[in-house]
């Protein structure tokens, strides 16, 4: 065949395929359009919402001022109500509360204030009914030294003389006796603590009644799996992972036979026994505790299959640079570790006077460093740090609670945030928290004190706002209950709690549960973040981060088409749902945040 004829043929046929495609594609446009994609089944922790309760401070049944199990319980529907799929409760395991219940004496018993076993066992039946999984807090760093296993291992009992970080005093040159290293705890005052009957010092990176475990010692890493196991079989549905940076610390064998001091951080501001005085680079994210997490799930992903159950969740709290962060989900050697490592991004790097450029970056950063195929999550408060809103500004209430349920992921929330609680006052006369008292005094304890942010919840405006029937609690309960609580909020045309409602039935809808994100800075104060799906509608969060009105152009983001309707926003905007917003440009009040609803694009 002549070479000319050849390429008539090759002609030819190109145009009969670009034929073929111009008709499809001008048949989904002008006929039925592109079918909707096919949107995967997803397990049930990937798009849902957690609810850190602080049981303390959560409800009290029995007028004793202390939050309880049956509390929880008896506030389950309230979750149902808020659209929360799972519950993470702080420890509720036997404790000498020297650090409200992170000191555990029994691991396998629940701590006589909250109630009994049997308590325990009623709400997860009735979580479980009600369709909510239940998450504890899981301690492995340390035990008190109060429990058995301390105990035993101060008498070298066989089997446990090596169950905690034991170490020989250092003497120096001029023959005097001190501790074996410079390092500092992170409530303050050195981490070696002597035990006269065992003649030797013990470690502890927290309290002093908090000795360290020793994870170089197979009992106690196959004693952690023990725990697990007790606690699954108990219908626990997963663990939020507790203090995990410091599960190992330098190995003397590498040292020399000693323990290396730490370099000083030169920090002039700080005394030689406060918490950044040192580089803590012994102490903590030590590569070694990454296999601990990886054989902790392989333990329950075994268990999983072994008992055809549900997915069993582990969550990692892990405050380290992003690099070392990211590997809790796993390594490159195809080791899977936790579920995901707790995102704190916006505890640590942001705050109310960061803008919008700053909330763009802190967020891209994490999806840009996350491994592929995993799950994102994003927390605004907990129990450590001070309330959102009380770090951020009040106005910024929906808005923030906007992101956390509108970013791809996992979203949590801690006790409060659905109504927007602040920290509450506690005076140095009621402060309880052992990090408070052992670095504080009256006159700055505020700045060590995490009691604010633990205050009960603020259920009413009755006697102690509902949490309990007594007068006096175990923390105070915060002075502006009556204008903030939950039964104002349902009662209330508007109300931070009715916005909440509003954006976890958000996360059902398929461009927020399955669709891609975009998310930009439209002014130094305005930001816009944009979900979308082909074929299902777009939504859009655009949202003021500043302290002044910003008038914004939201024509410029071409993933949006009118009409625009309000799908909620913030209680003080003029706007409310169901109003129109044109595609062009919108002003918006400092604080202010608008969830936008637009046809497929």
């Amino acid at each position: 065949m002549p070479s000319w004829t050849r390429v008539s043929w090759i002609v030819v046929a190109v145009a009969v395929v670009v034929g073929v495609v111009v008709g499809t594609v001008t048949w989904a446009i002008i006929g039925r359009g592109p079918s909707p994609p096919e949107l995967r089944n997803l397990d049930w922790w990937e798009n849902t919402v957690i609810y850190q309760i602080y049981p303390r401070s959560f409800k009290d049944t029995n007028g004793d001022g202390i939050g309880d199990l049956r509390g929880i319980t008896s506030e389950l529907e309230h979750f149902v109500d808020a659209g929360v799929g799972a519950i993470w409760m702080s420890p509720i395991f036997s404790s000498p509360m020297i650090d409200f219940g992170y000191d555990i004496s029994d691991f396998y018993d629940i701590h006589y204030e909250y109630g009994t076993m049997a308590d325990f066992e009623e709400l997860v039946s009735r979580a479980h009914e009600l369709g909510i999984k239940v998450l504890l807090d899981y301690v492995p760093n340390h035990a008190s030294t109060e429990s058995d296993y301390f105990k035993r291992s101060v008498a070298r009992e066989p089997g446990y003389e090596n169950y905690f970080v034991w170490a020989d005093p250092v003497i120096d040159s001029q023959n005097n006796s001190r501790v074996p290293s410079n390092w500092i705890s992170q409530f303050g005052g050195s981490v070696w603590e002597w035990n006269e009957i065992r003649q030797q010092y013990y470690l502890h990176q927290f309290a002093v009644e908090q000795a360290d475990f020793n994870f170089r010692e197979p009992a106690v890493r196959q004693e952690m799996l023990n725990i697990m196991r007790f606690w699954i079989e108990k219908g626990a549905d997963g663990f939020r992972l507790d203090a995990i940076p410091h599960l190992f610390e330098a190995n003397p064998n590498d040292h020399g036979g000693v323990y290396p001091d730490e370099p000083l951080t030169g920090n002039m501001f700080l005394t030689s026994d406060q918490p950044g005085y040192t580089t803590q680079e012994h102490v903590r994210d030590l590569i070694e505790l990454y296999d601990v997490v990886y054989e902790w799930r392989d333990f329950v992903d075994r268990w999983q299959e072994d008992n055809q159950a549900e997915t069993k969740v582990l969550l990692a709290e892990a405050y380290a640079n992003i690099t070392m962060t990211m590997l809790y989900y796993g390594n490159e050697r195809g080791r899977i570790g936790a579920h995901f490592p707790f995102n704190f991004d916006f505890i640590t790097s942001l705050s109310a006077k960061s803008n919008a450029r700053d909330f763009v970056y802190v967020i891209n950063r994490w999806l840009t460093y996350m491994p592929r195929g995993q799950v994102a999550n994003w927390v605004f408060g907990n129990h450590d740090n001070n309330r959102m809103p009380s770090r951020f500004r009040t106005n910024m209430v929906d808005g923030l609670n906007g992101l956390n349920m509108m970013l791809p992921g996992v979203a949590i929330t801690y006790q409060g945030e659905e109504i927007g609680m602040r920290d509450g006052y506690v005076s140095w006369e009621d402060t309880v928290d052992v990090s408070a008292c052992n670095q504080g005094n009256p006159d700055n304890y505020l700045e060590y004190s995490r009691d604010p942010a633990r205050t009960p919840y603020h259920w009413n405006n009755s006697t102690s706002a509902g949490f309990s029937t007594s007068q006096s609690t175990w923390l105070p309960v915060a002075e502006d209950y009556r204008e903030i609580n939950l039964q104002a909020q349902k009662e209330a045309e508007r109300s931070h709690f009715k916005v909440y409602q509003s954006l976890t039935r958000l996360r059902k809808e398929p461009a927020v549960s399955h669709g891609d994100h975009h998310i930009q800075a439209l002014s130094k104060n305005t930001l816009v973040l944009v979900r979308h799906i082909i074929t299902y509608d777009t939504f859009a969060l655009v949202f003021n981060v500043g302290t002044e009105t910003d008038t914004v152009d939201l024509s410029t983001i071409t993933l949006l088409a009118e009409p625009m309707t309000v799908y909620a926003s913030s209680i003080f905007s003029r706007r409310v749902p169901g109003d129109t917003v044109p595609l062009g440009e919108v002003t918006l009040q400092p604080g202010e945040a608008l969830v936008l609803q637009a046809p497929p694009t």
